[in-house]
């Protein structure tokens, strides 16, 4: 009886075994069918996508990164500052308005970049203990240009750069200049302006002075799928000196893992000699030992900034 028993078992788990198989090997087939022809479709719904993008109109977009953190420490003896709160809060957004023609293009762009830090020694009653300006970065551009071929155009470009939160246009730089565009590919813009104006807008004169050089600026803007990148390289170099010549290189990238929202990297990097002298100037103590601040003893260091957190696109 008992042998008949386990044989009865062997040979239902033998069965339920080789239905499960034939199960899910019939699971997997309809699914491979199904992803073939969900792959079919989206190769049409992109190649659609694209007839529509190349259309004469307005493209617009916009996405950005917000990133933030807080932390507050009671009796933690192991850091210098045993009783500390302290946090930071970022935001990041790039938006675009192109308006795309047969014979001409006007593209607009803004970029801001700001951050906000907090560091409170819980133990010093003469803690400042709000949140403090950090990163503070704002450009706005706008680029017309008239098609002489599909690569090149004659052009015009305004771009406007400054601070918003603290020392709001001062300094304030404003190019204005006209020379020639070049599209060699697709989301690729660069900018050879041979005749450009750089207007300073500051207190200090005595650092600051505006000036006529060149303008070139490289603008790469792409999106595949989930993942948005804008990469931008702006440059003034100046006909009078290399003193008043400066240059900035900022970059975004952000990757969407829910709906709208995801994860996102900013950094930026800048040169600027004017900057540097006038920050040197303002740090320096008459009656200290030290020699005056001039461009010629001046200790030019790369500025830079990063801001990384979540993003959500518009």
């Amino acid at each position: 009886m008992n042998k008949k028993l386990l044989f009865s078992l062997l040979l239902l788990f033998a069965v339920t075994t080789v239905a499960f198989a034939q199960t899910k090997e019939e699971l997997e087939a309809q699914k491979a069918e199904k992803q073939a022809e969900a792959d079919k479709f989206q190769g049409e719904a992109n190649a659609l996508q694209a007839q529509i993008d190349a259309l004469p109109g307005w493209r617009t977009g916009a996405f950005g990164t917000i990133g933030g953190s807080l932390s507050n420490f009671s009796n933690w003896y192991g850091q210098g500052t045993p009783d500390l709160a302290s946090g930071s809060f970022g935001i990041t957004l790039n938006a675009f308005a192109n308006k795309i023609e047969d014979k001409y293009f006007w593209r607009n762009s803004l970029l801001t970049n700001l951050n906000w830090i907090k560091f409170d020694d819980k133990n010093d009653d003469d803690d400042d203990d709000s949140f403090k300006n950090g990163t503070d970065v704002f450009n706005i551009s706008s680029l017309y240009g008239r098609n002489l071929s599909k690569t090149w155009a004659i052009s015009g470009l305004m771009e406007y750069r400054t601070t918003l939160l603290d020392n709001f246009n001062d300094p304030g730089y404003l190019d204005v200049g006209v020379g020639a565009t070049w599209t060699p590919i697709e989301n690729l813009i660069v900018v050879i302006h041979p005749l450009n104006y750089n207007f300073v807008f500051a207190k200090n004169d005595a650092v600051f002075e505006s000036s006529m050089g060149a303008k070139i600026v490289a603008d790469y803007t792409r999106q595949i799928g989930a993942i948005n990148f804008k990469t931008n390289f702006s440059t003034f170099q100046s006909y009078k000196s290399s003193e008043l010549s400066n240059w900035t290189w900022t970059n975004s990238f952000s990757y969407t893992l829910w709906k709208m929202i995801g994860v996102g990297f900013d950094f930026g990097l800048r040169s600027n000699q004017q900057e540097a002298l006038n920050y040197a100037f303002n740090q320096w103590d008459p009656a200290g030992t030290d020699a005056e601040p001039t461009f010629d003893n001046l200790d030019n260091k790369l500025q830079s900034y990063y801001t990384f957190g979540l993003s959500y696109k518009f």
